[in-house]
């Protein structure tokens, strides 16, 4: 049993932030249906690497889902998707705003059709207000959320992030904002529809920057690898070269670190006990823990740390992430069958449940795997199927 298996999901997002949710729903059974444009398929095919051809990044982003091409510019194809939704429990899109309602495809059409309907709405900047028809990415949001401005080094630029950050995080909220929603419809009996901008679940994650700036006209700066609320907070190099970082956000790990590093008359200080006090004296902390790092190897560092119970790790890349115990006790990562590859490692689900766990059936399918097997289900016949077939409506 798994813990979704009752629920079929429409997966009509491009890219990454809707279609992350759509993947964490079917890691835990959900039934979803990707819809990609029978001739370009989703842009995520194309991002990252690749083997012969294959993109690797779609076949973890599509894992688990039943691939369908419908090109849902086509009266036909709308037809398609609007007889699906009929039969769903939520609908996931990331068109501009107005798309829908051009395409006949209004959510409170769908909603009259299939009252019990979520319509998931993900775009860069909400249904509404100034900004909301222009073209938004992740980029987007991780720049005007405050994220850039408060990254990267002090005497440095504002740094973005080398991955997609913000979709990943607005994918996660979206697929809790959905549960929400679901929860709700079995008290209500109603579905709704939601509307979330890429640029403010990021916002979420970066403190109370609103709140200090309003009540203390604070403005968040760059402060590298140190942290504005505690210290030491940073990245040392040991005596081998390898990097570690340490994280004292406790108040009793703070004063293990600097007894371990010979600075035990530093907890005395009146300025020590707290996060605050520590960050303004921040460089007498750094010093005190980064010469003592210096002068030892990695391994000594660690079990010196570990021995003490304080908070340090190893500054991983993948190779050391393949080989690291934890992980492989963890079952991080699986090893999964897949039809074009024949086999590929990819991230597990990224929780364990003791009772109905998710798991990994397959990778991203080939475009359009599904799409008959999809139509069949909404009865359509085999004949109307290849007409739409050679009419370009579907592949």
């Amino acid at each position: 049993m798994t813990s979704l298996a009752d629920l079929r999901v429409i997966d009509a997002a491009t890219l990454f932030a809707g279609p992350s949710a759509a993947m964490m729903l079917a890691d835990f059974g959900a039934d979803v249906i990707k819809i990609e444009h029978p001739r370009r398929g989703d842009p995520s095919r194309g991002h990252g690497a690749s083997v012969n051809g294959v993109g690797l990044w779609w076949k973890t982003l599509s894992r688990n889902k039943r691939a369908a091409a419908v090109d849902l510019s086509r009266a036909e194809g709308q037809e398609i998707l609007r007889r699906l939704a009929e039969r769903s429990d939520v609908l996931i899109e990331n068109f501009r705003p107005g798309t829908l309602e051009r395409w006949n495809l209004a959510p409170e059409d769908l909603l009259k059709a299939n009252p019990r309907l979520i319509v998931a709405r993900m775009t860069g900047f909400g249904q509404h207000g100034p900004m909301a028809r222009q073209p938004g990415f992740g980029t987007l949001a991780e720049a005007m959320s405050g994220f850039a401005a408060m990254t990267g080094q002090p005497d440095g630029p504002p740094t973005l992030p080398p991955l997609a950050l913000a979709d990943g995080i607005a994918g996660l909220a979206m697929s809790y904002a959905i549960m929400v929603a679901l929860h709700a419809r079995e008290r209500t009996g109603r579905g709704q529809v939601i509307d979330m901008a890429i640029i403010e679940p990021i916002m979420g994650l970066l403190g109370p920057q609103m709140s200090a700036y309003k009540a203390l006209g604070i403005v968040p700066q760059r402060t590298g690898n140190r942290s504005s609320s505690n210290a030491p907070r940073n990245t040392y190099r040991t005596r081998d070269g390898r990097w570690l970082a340490i994280s004292t956000s406790a108040q009793p790990i703070a004063e293990r670190v600097v007894t371990l590093v010979g600075r035990p008359d530093l907890v005395a200080q009146p300025w020590f006990g707290s996060g605050h006090g520590r960050v303004q004296h921040v460089d007498e902390l750094d010093e005190a823990v980064a010469s003592w790092i210096a002068e030892r190897d990695a391994d000594e560092v660690i079990a010196r740390f570990e021995e003490v119970q304080a908070a340090v790790a190893p500054i991983y890349d993948v190779t050391d992430i393949a080989e690291d115990p934890q992980y492989a006790a963890l079952g991080t990562f699986a090893e999964v069958p897949d039809e074009e590859l024949g086999s590929l490692t990819m991230q597990n689900v990224l929780f364990r449940l003791s009772d109905t766990p998710g798991e990994i059936r397959w990778p991203g399918r080939p475009l359009g795997r599904d799409t008959d097997e999809v139509l069949g289900e909404l009865d359509y016949p085999q004949e109307r199927i290849a007409a739409l077939r050679e009419a370009g409506v579907i592949a």
